[in-house]
This record gives C-alpha cells, structure tokens and sequence, in this order.
C-alpha cells in the first residue's frame, strides 16, 4: 500500500506512541520513513528508531521554529528530492493549561498551546508542501474535540482549532494535489497520555462506551488508519477527520457531572471581567 513512499513521520518518542507503531505499519507496507525529534527528547526517540525493521535517521525539528522547518525541508530535499506524507504527532500544553485550570489559564500559555498543537500543523505543511510536486498527503493526530472533556481545558481548544486548520489547509493544498486529514484515535497509553489529568479514568470508561470495544494499549488500528490515509488508497479524501474509537463518538457516553473542568463549581466572575471590550 505504501511502496516507495517516502514519509516523515513526528511524534515518535517511545515504542508506545501512536507514531511509532505508525512508523512501524509504514515500512511494513513499504515505506521508506524518516523521524524527527527535538532538543533533550530526541535521543529518546533515538532509541525508539532502533526498534522499528528498519531503524531510520532522526531529524532535529522545533516545530515552532522557523529555520528548524527549512532546514528540515532542505534536508529531505538533499536526501530524497521530494516527500509523498507526512505524520503531523504534536501536542503540547503548559501545565497551567490543563488539569481543571481553563479560568485561570493566562493569555500566554493557552497561545503557547495553540501554536505547538494547532499552528504547527500549518507551519509543517507549508514548508514541506512545495516537496509534494507530484501530490502528496498530510495527516494530523488529533482527538475528539466536539466534546469539553474534564481536565483536557486549553489542549481541548487547540485540538477543535487544529480541526479548523485541517479543512483550511485542505482548501488550500488541494489544488497542488495534496491531501489533509486528521485522525481521531481513542485514548492510546502513550508518553502523551501520561501528562493528561484523569487519563486513566477515561480509559478504562471508554472501552465500555465503544461498541466495538477499545484497547488502550494496542495503537495499531489507529496506525493503520493513518497509512491509509498516507496512501494512494485515499486520493479523494481531503478535509476529513476520521474516528478510531472503536465507535465511541457515535454513541452518547454518561459521565458524572461536572460544574468544571476539576469538578468543582467555578467561582463567580467579577461583573468586570465578562464585560465586551470593543
């Protein structure tokens, strides 16, 4: 399904992330793949590397930084002269923007969150777009955010924003062939996962609400949605999101109230702060 491919996959940190078994199912089918990691964590994802068939090269990419994006286009440019899809696996929030904080979150983290998870998307397939001269596919993790989940807070809202910024990115690559989609995995015990207040407690409801059950320690089904998306198999589908779930999105889920995101009921805002600046 994917021979010859060549993809860049993100994310990967250990052997249980979502991208790694994504790296793994690629090169499976066929793929040849290229990692990228950055500052401190790269040497995990190192190691990781040395676990998949054919251990690949790891690329340093900030996300967030400008020279980090053409210097990594230039690289797989110089390497393979074109890139056919690319595995968009970031996240990132401020602790103070999750975990039952979304009043108290100020401006600067809530946009620090916005543009690693959301943002960088867009920053990602602008620079590696002009690669794709034959057409090509970009796809992005994401998880469902039609919903506001209990702790998920600012990560909640940049993942509807990186929704947003599928279709748009959709409109616009598809002219030059390119594909954009997202993927919405259910809750997969990855390192992601872990920094995720009250993740324990949805996974072990969700495999209950999905009907056709979920395993939280299995990403294979959502890697190999993913790789069917990275492929020709999908030439006519742009603009998607794509639930791996087991189903859960589709069915109504009872859980216990909350008055916040922690539970506790907010305290009243003073009459100033909800006024309209104009």
């Amino acid at each position: 399904m994917l021979d010859g491919k060549r993809l860049l996959i993100t994310g990967v940190l250990t052997r249980k992330s979502i991208a790694f078994a994504v790296a793994r199912e690629a090169q499976l089918s066929g793929a040849q793949v290229l990692l990228t990691g950055f500052g401190r964590t790269r040497r995990m994802t190192e190691r990781a590397a040395t676990r998949l068939p054919e251990p690949p090269d790891v690329l340093e990419l900030d996300v967030n930084s400008e020279s980090d994006l053409a210097g990594l286009a230039g690289e797989i440019d110089q390497r393979w002269s074109g890139l056919d899809g690319v595995l968009h696996a970031i996240a990132f929030a401020p602790q103070d923007a999750i975990g039952g904080k979304f009043l108290e979150t100020p401006a600067e983290s809530a946009m620090e969150a916005f543009r690693t998870s959301a943002y960088s998307y867009q920053a990602l397939a602008r620079h590696l777009a002009p690669l794709m001269e034959a057409g090509g596919s970009v796809v992005g993790l994401d998880f469902d955010a039609s919903v506001a989940w209990p702790a998920y807070d600012w990560m909640g809202v940049s993942k509807a924003a990186l929704e947003a910024v599928n279709r748009y990115l959709a409109r616009e690559l598809g002219p030059r062939g390119i594909r954009a989609n997202l993927v919405s995995a259910g809750p997969i015990a990855s390192p992601a996962a872990g920094g995720i207040p009250g993740f324990d407690g949805l996974s072990g409801t969700w495999a209950k609400a999905a009907p056709l059950g979920w395993d939280c320690d299995d990403p294979t089904s959502v890697a190999r949605a993913i790789c069917f998306l990275l492929s020709d198999w999908s030439e006519a589908i742009s603009g998607e999101l794509i639930h791996v779930d087991g189903g859960a999105h589709a069915v109504a889920r009872v859980s216990p109230p909350q008055a916040g995101s922690n539970g506790i009921a907010p305290e009243p805002l003073p009459a100033e702060t909800g006024s309209v600046r104009t």
